[in-house]
């Protein structure tokens, strides 16, 4: 009896696994329909109420601020392709499951570079910053609306671990939103991004993990 039970899941994971193959396109359009609708929600939202932080032209050749906008690309895009490949159930997400480690490996790179080249009374004032309280909310805030396309999209597919999928979604989501918020924080300092960034990231990932629980069941 259990060998059948274990015979007809696998027999309806291949048969959904083949389904969603057969859906690819039209699964690859609805990701970036609904991922693009959310972010558009975001992005109308930081250029209605924020906007660009005053110096942001005069600071494009500045390692520290564009490093910020480097760290948020490398979470949105590393968890965008491991939330895809989780769309798909009995997928081996492979390299993707390590992938969401380089933008933590990038900030303590960089914060160790920061170590070497700034003096160690001043580490402390630029961990803390400026905008800390402002970095805790909203980067998750900004997630929210990208976190619910990404929902809708892998409601399309058949995820086998929906809160693995759900948190993947949810880290894509927040390095969305960080980037846009990198245009309106005036803390540069990798200490600052090593910190608050990451901090603000695991909200929304932990958020990610257990809705997927619940919304991506099947």
């Amino acid at each position: 009896m259990v060998e059948d039970e274990t015979m007809k899941t696998e027999d309806l994971i291949a048969a959904l696994a083949a389904d969603n193959d057969t859906k690819s396109a039209p699964m690859s359009r609805t990701f970036a329909l609904d991922l693009g609708l959310g972010f558009l929600v975001s992005s109308l939202f930081f250029f209605v109420f924020l906007g660009l932080r005053p110096t942001f032209f005069s600071s494009l050749d500045e390692p520290r601020f564009l490093f910020k906008f480097l760290f948020s690309l490398t979470l949105a895009v590393t968890g965008l392709v491991l939330a895809w490949r989780l769309s798909r159930p009995g997928v081996d997400p492979g390299l993707a499951r390590r992938a969401v480690f380089l933008a933590p490996v990038l900030v303590i790179v960089a914060s160790l570079v920061e170590m070497a080249v700034v003096p160690s009374s001043q580490w402390e004032a630029r961990m803390i910053g400026h905008n800390a309280v402002h970095c805790l909310t909203l980067i998750p805030f900004m997630s929210l609306a990208p976190l619910a396309g990404l929902f809708l999209a892998l409601r399309h597919g058949a995820p086998s671990d929906p809160h693995r999928a759900g948190a993947a979604a949810a880290l894509a989501s927040a390095g969305l939103a960080a980037f846009l918020y990198a245009a309106n924080c005036p803390d540069d300092s990798p200490f600052f991004v090593a910190v608050w960034y990451m901090i603000a990231t695991s909200i929304v990932v932990a958020l990610g993990w257990f809705a997927g629980g619940r919304l991506l069941r099947w």
